[in-house]
């Protein structure tokens, strides 16, 4: 069955970096578009970041220029690399297939 797994998250100052992972298996990742989404307190889920098949990117305006995602298919890993971080981006981080499969998550706090 599809296990997708999160890790990465923490706490960090406005401005600091993190780089959030996700292992898949269950499944063909290489040939699967995969997205990162992402659950503020209080808000609903947000659609971050996907990436296709091909290696073409789409990204939610305000993350744009900021974060970046990425996948190693010989790791079965999906990648996002999050930059300048803001208090903004505090949220649960998890990595989605297609068929709306994910993981526990990963916590990401950005405080000072």
């Amino acid at each position: 069955q599809v296990q997708l797994v999160e890790s990465g998250g923490g706490s960090v100052q406005p401005g600091g970096s993190l780089r959030l992972s996700c292992v898949a298996s269950g499944f063909t990742f290489s040939t699967a578009q995969m997205s990162w989404v992402r659950q503020a307190p209080g808000k609903g889920l947000e659609w971050v970041s996907t990436i296709d098949s091909g290696g073409s990117t789409y990204y939610i305006g305000s993350v744009k220029g900021r974060f970046t995602i990425s996948r190693d298919n010989d790791k079965n890993t999906l990648y996002l690399q999050m930059n300048s971080l803001k208090p903004e981006d505090t949220a649960v981080y998890w990595c989605q297939d297609l068929e709306g499969e994910r993981g526990r998550g990963t916590q990401v706090t950005v405080s000072s």
